[in-house]
């Protein structure tokens, strides 16, 4: 039986270690050839000393699949460059472009100084953004030269992103503004045959640890809901052709559940017709807010 994704040509960034690796793994099952991205960093983002993206792309030749890696700062952006390149160079092609790479520096608000702000919205934020400029140049060249894509790209935002987590404003901020970025690509990118969708996982990996602390044992029997595994068949389908049509969506999904998540969208409404006046203004809002869906508890509050 055929791969979901046979003959396509994969880069993952962040794929040396809990969903990355779990991603990259999953698609090389299905027959993708991958490029397997890691700076190899520890969790606060500061210099590790193995290298694990060679390690995975050697379990993966391992298996008898196809794979390289490539250990380079995707927040750089000629780095993002070569992470592209290094597909085309190796494999002739590009196809799916799964954005993953983060860490966190956790902190309140009145405790978060301005590096580690600037720190996790430059590697979760900007990381996204310059592979995907990159990829999104290279196909729009092979577009112009008649060769118009069947491309993919699968962005990892968060539960943080969509309704906040206490501790975690740099890293909610960041995945909030995946969401912006997923939604705009999916717009401006679709000229070019390529499909724009997010991810907001739950899993077991180290950035979790603490999130999950009650449940971050595997059962000894039984499903592992927690399995960073069980996230990745909605990436790899949403990496293949087999998603045709579906793009500018964010799914969530933990365990054995997906869920299609809807966003800001007009709720309750009223017009005067002219300017109000503070105190009619007030009136009103609290009217519609009694009319309104009371919005999600943001996570830890």
């Amino acid at each position: 039986m055929s791969g979901l994704c046979d003959g396509r040509v994969v880069v993952v960034t962040g794929a040396g270690r809990g969903l990355g690796r779990a991603h990259a793994l999953a698609f090389a099952a299905e027959g993708a050839r991958l490029v397997v991205n890691d700076l190899g960093v520890g969790l606060d983002g500061a210099p590790g000393a193995d290298d694990p993206a060679e390690r995975v792309a050697a379990e993966i030749r391992a298996a008898g699949g196809e794979a390289v890696a490539h250990g380079g700062d995707i927040a750089v952006s000629e780095v993002a460059a070569s992470l592209v390149a290094t597909a085309v160079e190796t494999y002739g092609r590009l196809d799916t472009l799964v954005n993953n790479a983060g860490f966190l520096r956790d902190r309140m608000l009145v405790n978060l100084d301005e590096d580690d702000w600037d720190a996790v919205l430059r590697v979760h934020l900007k990381g996204h953004f310059l592979p995907l400029k990159h990829a999104a140049a290279h196909w729009r060249a092979e577009t112009k030269a008649g060769r118009t894509p069947d491309a993919r790209i699968v962005n990892t935002s968060s539960g943080a992103g969509l309704l906040g987590s206490l501790g975690q404003g740099n890293y909610s901020a960041a995945k909030a503004g995946v969401v912006g970025l997923t939604l705009v690509a999916a717009a401006e990118l679709r000229r070019y045959g390529v499909q724009v969708n997010a991810i907001a996982p739950a899993a077991r990996t180290r950035m979790t640890e603490r999130t999950f602390a009650d449940t971050m044992a595997a059962p000894s029997v039984g499903f592992d809901a927690m399995a960073p595994e069980n996230v990745s068949p909605l990436v790899v389908w949403l990496g293949s052709s087999a998603s045709a049509g579906v793009s500018g969506r964010v799914f969530e999904a933990e365990g054995g559940r997906i869920t299609v998540m809807e966003g800001w969208r007009a709720g309750p409404s009223v017009d005067k017709g002219t300017r109000w006046s503070p105190r009619e203004v007030g009136e009103a809002a609290l009217k519609l807010l009694g009319e309104a869906e009371v919005p999600g508890m943001v996570y830890g509050a």
